[in-house]
């Protein structure tokens, strides 16, 4: 129970609290009949509504999972809050004094409360100092500069509390202690390097507020304007703290959720700039996972609201794989899926640059169904004109067919996926209620190029430098300054790289916080091994790390070189354009060639 908190603020709590509406942030509620208010569970999925809300008796109930209760355990349930922390959040959001037992004593949830409202208030203030160095001040002109370049009016600006970190590192701990803020309050802020205190996370980045379901500042994400020697990531984001968890938060939702009540219907998009980009075009029920990985925890924030997810990440293999993870976890919350294939730009804020509003609006609305989105995915991936391309397809489609929810919808897909690859309606059936045993027969028959598949995953110079940096994590930044994530082709690479820019970026160096991260056991297995054979000390990482850059650099450039020497004895000279155009080519065939010789063997 609340404890400390008097019984008097609790009913005024109780009393005042308009339960219809806050319940309402969480689910659509549709009234049938005077008090009576329904709608679908927020607890559990569910497509007909069996959750009852009486607005006058100021209760719930749910008919299917049968929770129930009054507004603070329905806000205790939702957001994980303690009593005193429930009562404590409906208190302020109506006004209400809060009023205490006499004698008590503060306990853990008081304290662990007040220290949330003071960070709040903490991150709301340096949003709005950031918003207005942006806007006003000379230091924030170039910052201004760039982001209305792509597209983004000062309007929106300013609803998004968009804004500029100085490049002066220590500026904001001079201001902020000039405020009254205390040492031992900022240190454990988060807006400071854990190393040097006196150093401010973000310096010189255009600074993306990140805000509760309340439009409560909560977190940071910052972007580079001016990448240096040192390197900065493109992207720095806040790490977790009290007030902020990423797995249960989602980009621009206090915008978005009115919107997304009322179009039943939600947008996932990529990072920052998209989501964004998406509102400014009138299209508000955009809203981006921090970070690509969707979580069970942010579909569990919308399921009460939508019914159609739309998925905006980029064409790229982590976004398809993104987009894959998104799809079976909407489905296995019964929610419709449809994926927005951004046509004549690279993403949302380059199509409403370059096209405007209207463009990105109809490329919404010709938002195709996930099911016709995986057939053609898949058709690209595999060579479906073999019988073994077609088994494979099939096999990761049923993945698909799985997370379904309605047999229907599974009988549905399956015919789709017959016609698709023409296949007998018989066999793919077939096939479906033996997939284990289809899988088991396909990776039988691929046993030894999968054996020698691991062996060149152990061996891959490209996983071989990342490694070698979780010997030294400094070493990252020298990592950085040479490749991006981009230059790895290797899947395990690439995911890794990924990982340690995080870690980097939130200044996290031991072996243990690293293989935390990493969701892929296989990766992690492979890193654990390769670091106790003690092949990776501190002092070889240098040597180690080179010889990825080079090797990356080199392959990068003979892949060049191949598409060059291929166009070249395509290409016929018929004008004294075609021969000049040849002779250019040839030039550039010979420049790669030497930079592929001043990088050295392999």
């Amino acid at each position: 129970m609340a404890g400390y908190i008097s019984n008097e603020t609790i009913d005024q709590v109780l009393n005042t609290t308009d339960i219809v509406s806050v319940i309402g942030e969480y689910t659509r509620l549709e009234r049938r009949s005077g008090n009576d208010w329904w709608g679908c569970c927020p607890f559990h999925g569910e497509k007909t509504a069996s959750f009852h809300v009486d607005s006058d008796k100021k209760f719930f109930h749910c008919f299917g999972c049968h929770k129930g209760g009054n507004i603070i355990s329905f806000i205790m349930e939702m957001e994980k809050l303690s009593y005193a922390e429930t009562v404590t959040q409906l208190a302020k959001k109506n006004g209400i004094e809060i009023k205490y037992k006499s004698g008590y004593s503060q306990t853990e949830d008081y304290k662990k409360n007040d220290d949330v409202n003071q960070i709040i208030e903490l991150y709301d203030r340096t949003a709005s100092m950031y918003n207005y160095l942006l806007l006003e001040s000379p230091q924030g002109k170039d910052a201004l500069s760039y982001i209305t370049s792509r597209g983004i009016t000062k309007e929106t600006i300013e609803k998004f509390k968009i804004g500029y970190s100085p490049a002066d590192r220590k500026w904001l701990r001079n201001f902020l202690k000039s405020k009254n803020f205390s040492d031992s309050f900022l240190d454990k802020s988060g807006l400071f390097s854990k190393k040097y205190p006196d150093t401010s996370f973000f310096s010189d980045r255009l600074m993306f507020p990140i805000f509760n379901r309340n439009g409560q500042a909560v977190a940071f994400g910052g972007r580079v304007l001016h990448p240096k020697g040192d390197n900065d990531p493109k992207y720095l984001n806040s790490g977790e703290m009290i007030q902020y968890k990423k797995r249960e938060t989602l980009y621009a939702f206090n915008f978005a959720k009115n919107a997304i009540r009322e179009n039943k219907a939600i947008i996932l998009c990529e990072g920052y700039m998209d989501c964004i980009a998406y509102h400014q075009c009138g299209i508000n029920y955009a809203t981006a996972p921090l970070g690509t990985a969707l979580t069970e925890e942010q579909i569990k924030m919308i399921r009460g609201f939508v019914e159609t997810v739309y998925l905006s990440f980029d064409s790229d293999g982590a976004g398809q794989n993104a987009t894959m993870r998104a799809i079976l976890m909407c489905r296995k919350f019964n929610l419709t899926v449809k994926i927005i294939i951004i046509k004549g730009g690279k993403d949302p804020a380059e199509i409403m640059q370059k096209f405007g509003a209207e463009n990105l609006t109809m490329q919404v609305k010709n938002a195709i169904l996930d099911s016709d989105y995986l057939i053609n995915r898949l058709g690209e991936k595999y060579p479906i004109e073999t019988p073994e391309g077609k088994a494979k397809a099939a096999l990761e489609y049923f993945q698909y067919v799985d997370s379904l929810q309605s047999d229907i919808q599974k009988e549905s897909c399956l015919e789709q996926l017959g016609q698709a690859f023409n296949l007998k309606p018989e066999a793919v059936k077939r096939d479906f209620e033996n997939r284990n045993l289809a899988r088991e027969r396909t990776n039988i028959r691929q046993t030894n190029n999968q054996t020698q598949q691991d062996t060149q995953i152990k061996l891959d110079a490209q996983l071989r430098g990342l490694i070698a940096v979780t010997a030294d994590l400094n070493q990252f930044k020298v990592l950085q300054n040479e490749l991006s994530e981009d230059d790895f082709t290797n899947p395990y690479a690439r995911k890794f790289y990924k990982v340690l820019e995080n870690c980097f970026s939130e200044q996290i160096f031991t072996l243990h916080d690293i293989l935390d991260r990493c969701d892929d056991s296989q990766l992690s297995n492979l890193i654990t091994e390769a670091v106790s054979s003690g092949a990776y000390q501190s002092e070889k990482v240098g040597e180690i790390l080179k010889d990825t850059i080079n090797f990356i650099k080199r392959k990068k450039l003979e892949d060049q070189r191949d598409r060059l020497k291929k166009r070249i004895g395509e290409f016929v000279a018929v004008t004294d354009d075609d021969r000049k155009l040849l002779d250019t080519l040839i030039l550039q065939k010979q420049e790669l060639d030497l930079k592929i010789r001043s990088l050295g063997s392999r």
